[in-house]
């Protein structure tokens, strides 16, 4: 338990917001809700912090990287 000594307790485990959603496929046109899952900067936050699940977050990637190769989101954000 040295972990919980040191202050970085684990917490509340998230659940994915797609399987609450019962959405089966995520959508490339749905910029809205793509871009909760992206940083200030623009890249894809990693599964530990959204709490998707593997498969949600394996198509969220593609999603958004089929969204910004159609222009609807950003590959960067301008500083």
């Amino acid at each position: 338990m040295a972990n919980n000594r040191r202050g970085r307790g684990r917490g509340r485990r998230r659940v994915c917001s797609f399987c609450m959603d019962d959405i089966d496929k995520v959508d490339y046109k749905d910029v809205g809700r793509l871009r909760r899952f992206l940083s200030d900067r623009g890249k894809v936050l990693p599964r530990r912090i959204t709490g998707n699940c593997a498969r949600h977050q394996r198509q969220l990637t593609r999603a958004i990287k089929r969204a910004r190769i159609m222009a609807l989101l950003p590959f960067s954000v301008d500083a």
